[in-house]
């Protein structure tokens, strides 16, 4: 008998050929208005990973949404724009009922052996099984599939600022690859529930990721939790944007992302 798929394995499931592909939103990944929006990324760039035409692997990944998805089916399109000697590009789109939903863009590279340097610092924390789990009880369906841990930022913390560090991996244990990765950029409490200690209606406008990673260090990388560090810099007139980094245990960085989220009084 086949093992069960993983489940953000099916809800990033495409089917279809050559650029044009065919999904289906996951109850398991569902937000508070349509789908969880680490899990559409992770399908776009899904897209793009499985095409044929593929050189390398992701430096880089930028989504807009441009509006809600319903439950149900929807298509994707992946196409290469421009192949360069170490770096390829890609146009990536969601369509849902022949509206276009979904716009994004990808950039894949051949990476070779460089001097390297790190100049961002690994903070200072806990180990993982140190820290309580966070409860996911009463919050959207899609938290229920990661561990997390919370050291700081959480929505009851005294902190005035919008600082949170926090142990996550997928649940079940999945290994992480550029995929799960790329939805873990975006499994953080929105920066103003955190600032203000409240709820308030919020949407992301766009959603970048850059990988500092190769696959087979990924690989190596196994199962384990990575630790995520995020903050904002300003809230201003309706809109907050959200810088973060994504660390291995030993002090790697996995990847830095950012957003640019909507919200309302």
């Amino acid at each position: 008998m086949l093992p069960e798929a993983h489940p953000f394995d099916v809800a990033t499931q495409l089917t279809g050929e050559h650029g044009h592909y065919r999904g289906h939103t996951s109850e398991r990944y569902a937000n508070m208005i349509g789908p969880f929006g680490g899990i559409i990324a992770a399908t776009l760039l899904r897209a793009a990973m499985e095409h044929p035409e593929r050189k390398g692997d992701p430096l880089s990944l930028t989504i807009n949404y441009g509006a809600p998805i319903a439950d149900g089916p929807f298509e994707v399109n992946a196409r290469p724009t421009r192949n360069n000697r170490s770096t390829q590009h890609w146009w990536l789109e969601l369509r849902q009922n022949d509206e276009l939903l979904i716009t994004g863009t990808a950039v894949f590279a051949t990476r070779r052996k460089t001097w390297s340097s790190t100049e961002a610092a690994f903070p200072a924390v806990p180990p993982a099984e140190k820290v309580a789990k966070f409860s996911p009880d009463g919050r959207p369906a899609w938290l229920k599939n990661y561990d997390i841990r919370i050291i700081q930022g959480s929505i009851l913390d005294d902190a005035d600022d919008s600082q949170t560090l926090q142990w996550i991996r997928d649940e079940p244990r999945r290994p992480l690859d550029f995929l799960s990765l790329t939805a873990i950029c975006d499994a953080f409490l929105p920066r103003i529930f955190v600032k203000r200690k409240q709820r308030t209606p919020i949407g992301t406008v766009s959603f970048t990721v850059y990988f500092h990673i190769t696959a087979d260090e990924l690989a190596a990388h196994g199962d384990r939790e990575v630790l995520g560090s995020a903050r904002a810099l300003r809230f201003h007139q309706g809109y907050f944007d959200h810088w973060g980094e994504i660390w291995t245990p030993e002090g790697q960085l996995l990847a830095t992302t950012s957003q640019i989220v909507y919200f309302k009084e």
